[in-house]
């Protein structure tokens, strides 16, 4: 889209107005570098347009494209002028919290982009021992109601099938509890209370979950209807 006019705005929209854009730069400066993870977090979107956005993307300064070392494929890096979009991309997350949280639907609570979101919330340090099998049972999913993290040292790993691993702690909800849970709408405290949500495991791990996985960014920010209220 081309605009032509001289506002640095409209010649900002002209790179970064194209649809999927934005959430690519937000997947890149959250840690995406692969073709499969950028997919994990754009569920919606298909290979050929991601293809294309990522091509543009490089054209336009905002990614890096770089061959992965041994194999075929390449790793996209954010440039330093898709780095200074991060407070663009969080005051857009603030906005998103305040004015259209409202309009969430059913469909919006994705799956993938919420284990792929959990997966990077994993804070090792807080977990005991040198591994740590976490797995979520999902009630409202057919296919692939279970999810697990295994937690090894500082890398966290998520799978669709049993590793084979003993399981130290279960959480068992829908997705949309879980949603609610990471985006900070609800505790877990709150969510065990009304039913919502079953977590088994070590009262040592159980207890401190609020610690190990940490909230969405904009957790806690209150819709602008609470707030005029």
């Amino acid at each position: 889209m081309v605009y032509n006019q001289f506002c640095p705005i409209s010649k900002a929209m002209e790179v970064l107005g194209e649809k999927w854009t934005l959430l690519i730069v937000r997947d890149a400066l959250c840690g995406s570098t692969r073709f499969n993870e950028f997919q994990r977090g754009l569920s919606q979107i298909s290979p050929t347009v991601l293809t294309k956005r990522l091509s543009q993307m490089v054209d336009e300064g905002l990614l890096f494209k770089k061959r992965i070392p041994g194999q075929r494929g390449y790793e996209y890096f954010p440039t330093q002028a898709c780095k200074e979009l991060y407070p663009v991309i969080e005051q857009m997350g603030i906005w998103g919290m305040h004015w259209a949280r409202h309009q969430l639907t059913e469909e919006d609570y994705d799956l993938e982009l919420l284990m792929l979101y959990l997966e990077r919330s994993i804070q090792p340090q807080y977990l005991l021992g040198n591994e740590t099998v976490i797995r979520f049972n999902f009630s409202d999913v057919k296919e692939y109601p279970s999810w697990w993290l295994v937690v090894s040292d500082d890398q966290v790993d998520v799978c669709v099938h049993d590793p084979g691993k003993e399981v130290d702690v279960y959480l068992n909800c829908c997705v949309r509890v879980m949603c609610q849970l990471w985006m900070g709408d609800i505790s877990y405290k709150t969510a065990i209370h009304q039913g919502a949500l079953e977590l088994v495991g070590p009262k040592q791990l159980t207890g401190t979950i609020q610690q190990w996985i940490k909230p969405s960014l904009w957790a806690g920010l209150q819709p602008a209807s609470d707030i005029v209220s």
